[in-house]
């Protein structure tokens, strides 16, 4: 599998060493506007990689099968359109754009796109997630069988992410809601579309607060002081009436878990908690706690350790790593992808969603932000 790489920052050199540990697949070719960055991969990747400072000259000279864009949020929709006159299967990184316009312009050039279009929404790839999801009766493709559910139909799921603020990133893009999506698009896609997965229903109305308390505002940059949102709740209710909710810290640092995810149900009630890079170096590992509501009230605890398959952990439990190979898998056997631009949409949409809750004082319905 040949991989071209647009937008080689931080996520982009994740992912290339992701591809490097990957059998069968190699890394043929990158490209970035920012010289700094395209060195730096250049450096990670290899001589022999092909680097452009023009995605239009990389992808007129190179022979590829895939490319992976994890350019800065707002480029997105611009950067896949040369894309869209190829047939190369893409990769594109969380979130699939900044706003839900966006987001459905690219909807709909995937739908009639002739290669695999895939959203790194990789918290799902993640093995305790993955886990928790399996107690939940999910299986990989997203498909619910109650039969196999630890906790029955899930009626609350509670999501918390406790860590470290947003890192740096090139020219500082990401200080500023502009650029992102707001915090609760770029960082908390991730977490609405986990409740999209673990809930078979529709998400209809969203209810948020939280503010810029903490982080970056001591920070000055020409385009003026970062704006993003360090802290949030966010209360989701879904057709079928379950609900879900959202704790977000960015100023935790000192937290043994970083994310903990909780699902209780008619019968029982199962829970993840998942350290983050530096309880992981430290030996924690992630515990999957199941409960149920039968005589007794029995209650079973199991450690996750490292998922033996994964040659490279990087910083998501061998997330990204596990995602590229079902990619790669997809493009193979000629199957659809198991995360598409739809699933990408939805996420952004009930983040946008609960950044117009947040900045309006109310409830939103997912309706107003252009979906039913």
């Amino acid at each position: 599998m040949r991989y071209g790489f647009i937008g080689v920052g931080m996520m982009g050199q994740e992912h290339i060493r992701n591809v490097q540990a990957l059998p069968g697949a190699t890394v043929v070719a990158i490209a970035d506007p920012d010289a700094t960055s395209l060195g730096a991969a250049q450096e990670l990747a290899g001589e022999t990689v092909s680097a452009y400072l023009s995605v239009a000259e990389m992808l007129a000279k190179e022979s590829l099968d895939a490319v992976v864009i994890s350019s800065p949020n707002f480029t997105h929709r611009s950067v896949l359109e040369p894309l869209w006159q190829t047939s190369l299967h893409l990769l594109i990184e969380k979130p699939l754009c900044t706003t839900v316009e966006d987001c459905l312009h690219v909807q709909a050039a995937a739908d009639s796109h002739d290669g695999i279009v895939w959203v790194g929404l990789e918290y799902r790839y993640m093995p305790p997630v993955q886990r928790f999801l399996q107690e939940l009766g999910v299986g990989q493709a997203g498909t619910h069988s109650p039969e196999k559910s630890s906790t029955g139909r899930v009626r609350m799921l509670s999501i918390r992410e406790h860590r470290f603020p947003f890192l740096d990133k090139v020219g500082h893009w990401n200080r500023f809601s502009a650029n992102t999506g707001g915090t609760l698009v770029e960082k908390c896609c991730h977490f609405f579309d986990l409740m999209r997965v673990a809930i078979p229903s529709r998400p209809v109305r969203v209810m948020a607060s939280g503010a810029q308390d903490v982080n970056h505002l001591d920070e000055r940059y020409p385009e003026g002081t970062p704006d993003i949102l360090d802290n949030a709740f966010v209360i989701v209710e879904f057709e079928n009436g379950a609900r879900a909710s959202l704790d977000l810290s960015m100023f935790a640092e000192g937290s043994a878990f970083e994310q903990e995810l909780v699902a209780v149900g008619d019968l029982g009630k199962v829970e993840v908690k998942i350290p983050g890079f530096m309880e992981l170096a430290r030996g924690r590992q992630a515990e999957l706690i199941v409960g149920s509501r039968s005589t007794g009230w029995p209650v079973t605890s199991e450690q996750i350790g490292a998922e033996e398959s994964v040659r490279y952990l990087g910083a998501h439990h061998g997330a990204s790593y596990l995602e590229h190979v079902d990619f790669c898998s997809a493009i193979r056997n000629g199957t659809a992808p198991l995360v598409t631009a739809t699933d990408g949409l939805w996420s952004v949409a009930m983040g946008t969603a609960a950044q117009t809750s947040l900045a309006e004082g109310r409830a939103v319905t997912l309706a107003e932000i252009g979906l039913s």
